[in-house]
């Protein structure tokens, strides 16, 4: 009941970080119908590709044997040259069937996924030891459906290959009188019929599947609107925490500002609203923004300006258009270039009639 309580709060859509994790963790969407079918397509192709030769080699490697099979000696070394010409004749003929299968099967699987290495799944879990887990695993929602799959899979394949076979009854009653080497042709052409139609078949179980299983899983990362927060925390950090940290870099950076103005060349104000520190000397490219603040802030400049009898200068458009477009230690953009000079050029003259 808990753990249905539990899959119930999980209403919200997975972050992508809880899918990476998974991922990390080796937990998957995986179809087996997709690695079964592909296990078959590549036995299927190896009957194709390799039956026919395969069997006319072993034919002839049998056939030598038993034409000449009174000339072999029956001493122990003999024997065993016997035994690893049968061997060899096996290998030959069962190697490139195995290894279409494999590569298949590996295919399948990359198909599904890209290869992941981790050693999640290899981690002692107390719930994989657990009774009660091991029941809950077996006689959950899971493990039913995963029975029905299995039991409608084997249903619905035998009755297909049931039905094409029973087409065939007249011709596989005619097997038992033909010759061994019209046999084997016909066998492989009825094999290759037979695995065409379960490979049509579980084609589409297996994307069927493939389907279904990449929705449990998404459902099984479904989070809580708590797991959602806490991991915006994680993530983003504590908004508490963000916006003191704000704080202490707005004090440094006013402080910094209200140490600079005393150097400044004019202050260009609105008059009370906006303040903007600049600074010019000879040599420097452009006028350097110091200071610059809005409301309290602009007082407190004008303030500290008034102390160290910094000049300052009534623009209201100007002061606006300064505090919008430059930042602290930047130098004040091109299209300001004329105003600005035209202050500062005021100032400058004011301090040479004061001298």
């Amino acid at each position: 009941m808990a753990e249905e309580a539990e899959n119930e709060d999980r209403t919200e859509d997975p972050t992508q970080r809880k899918l990476d994790e998974a991922t990390e963790k080796g937990d998957v969407p995986r179809s087996q119908e997709i690695g079964t079918f592909f296990v078959l397509s590549g036995l299927t192709l190896a009957l194709l590709v390799t039956a026919g030769w395969s069997a006319r080699d072993a034919m002839l490697s049998l056939r030598s044997f038993l034409m000449n099979a009174h000339q072999v000696p029956s001493d122990s070394a003999s024997f065993m040259h016997v035994t690893q010409q049968g061997v060899l004749t096996g290998f030959m003929a069962l190697g490139m069937p195995f290894a279409f299968i494999l590569v298949a099967g590996l295919a399948g699987a990359l198909l599904q996924h890209k290869p992941l290495w981790t050693v999640e799944p290899l981690t002692p879990k107390f719930d994989r030891i657990s009774p009660m887990a091991g029941l809950k695993r077996m006689f959950g929602k899971e493990a039913w459906v995963n029975f029905a799959k299995g039991l409608a899979k084997t249903a619905l394949i035998g009755a297909v290959v049931w039905m094409m076979l029973w087409g065939e009854h007249d011709r596989l009653e005619a097997f038992v009188e033909m010759n061994v080497s019209a046999l084997m042709p016909a066998t492989l052409s009825l094999s290759i019929k037979l695995l065409g139609t379960v490979l049509a078949l579980f084609a589409i179980i297996a994307i069927g599947d493939f389907g279904w299983q990449r929705f449990s899983w998404y459902q099984r990362q479904k989070m809580t609107k708590q797991e959602i927060k806490e991991e915006f925390k994680n993530s983003e950090g504590n908004p508490e925490v963000k916006a003191k940290l704000r704080q202490i870099r707005a004090q440094r950076v006013r402080k910094r500002m209200m140490s600079a103005v005393p150097k400044a060349t004019v202050i260009i104000t609105n008059p009370t609203h906006f303040a903007v520190a600049l600074q010019y000397e000879a040599g420097m490219a452009a006028p350097l923004c110091l200071a610059k603040g809005v409301d309290a802030l602009a007082l407190k400049i004008r303030e500290v300006a008034g102390e160290h009898r910094v000049p300052i200068v009534e623009n209201p458009p100007l002061a606006r258009a300064l505090y919008a477009t430059v930042d602290i230690d930047e130098e004040i953009p091109v299209e300001h270039y004329a105003a600005v000079a035209e202050v500062i050029g005021y100032v400058l003259r004011l301090k040479g009639r004061r001298a």
